[in-house]
């Protein structure tokens, strides 16, 4: 199920130490920085930044930190330094695992992410080592307790366009292809939604269960570390945690 590591990302983010969240605060100014540069400072004419804005939202991060970081990035050029990378490898249990990076020193970053690997008894492989395990797509969580309605919310996202529409306890995830992303996006935030979370990129095609507690909790901090890496900016997995 693509949106249970979604969730699970985001109650981690939630629920992260003042330090670690500190890192998230430092990753989302980044996004936003790479944003604006891309397509300038207003949201209603930049999805990207958009996207960005309801990402920091959902991290709690502050709304003075997320405004000072677009006026920042429109008046001083920020992100021009920064690169997008991205790393494949196996962590332990055999989990497949994607690392979206910015930075602005490939070496520091490509040691730091080989480093949380091996220490957690994983390994970094090389560009398409488990890309093929993952597919390119929208996922957008949309909060059961803000839409009670769960008829009403599954008839509005097959209207837009979506590909497939799940009820969990918690949140409604919402499915496009990778093309029609945005468009779903739009006519759902154009009938009054707001999303947990929104997010075209790789989603694993099918998860991995882990039964030993052992590698459950390798697998727990090297996620962890990976989310207090402030070059880190997004992890994919096929773990079904």
């Amino acid at each position: 199920m693509s949106g249970h590591s979604k969730w699970n990302n985001i109650k981690r983010k939630k629920e992260a130490s003042d330090s670690a969240k500190g890192a998230v605060f430092t990753k989302m100014a980044k996004l936003i920085a790479i944003a604006v540069k891309q397509g300038g400072p207003d949201p209603d004419g930049n999805s990207k930044l958009k996207d960005v804005i309801a990402k920091a939202k959902a991290a709690n991060m502050p709304n003075d930190n997320i405004k000072r970081a677009i006026q920042k990035a429109a008046g001083a050029g920020e992100g021009d330094d920064y690169e997008e990378i991205q790393y494949e490898g196996y962590g332990p249990g055999g989990i497949a695992i994607m690392v979206r990076a910015l930075t602005n020193n490939r070496n520091r970053t490509a040691a730091d992410i080989r480093h949380i690997f091996s220490k957690h008894g994983g390994q970094l492989g090389v560009d398409g080592s488990v890309a093929f395990l993952f597919e390119e797509k929208g996922v957008i969580l949309i909060s059961r307790e803000d839409y009670e309605d769960e008829d009403k919310v599954m008839e509005d996202a097959l209207e837009a366009g979506a590909t497939d529409f799940i009820a969990e306890d918690e949140y409604y995830e919402v499915d496009t292809g990778a093309d029609e992303y945005y468009e779903v996006k739009d006519a759902l935030e154009a009938k009054g939604y707001e999303f947990i979370d929104a997010s075209l990129g790789p989603v694993a095609i099918t998860s991995n269960k882990v039964d030993d507690p052992a590698i459950c909790e390798s697998l727990e901090k090297m996620l962890d570390m990976m989310e207090e890496n402030e070059d880190i900016q997004e992890v994919y997995h096929n773990w079904d945690n």
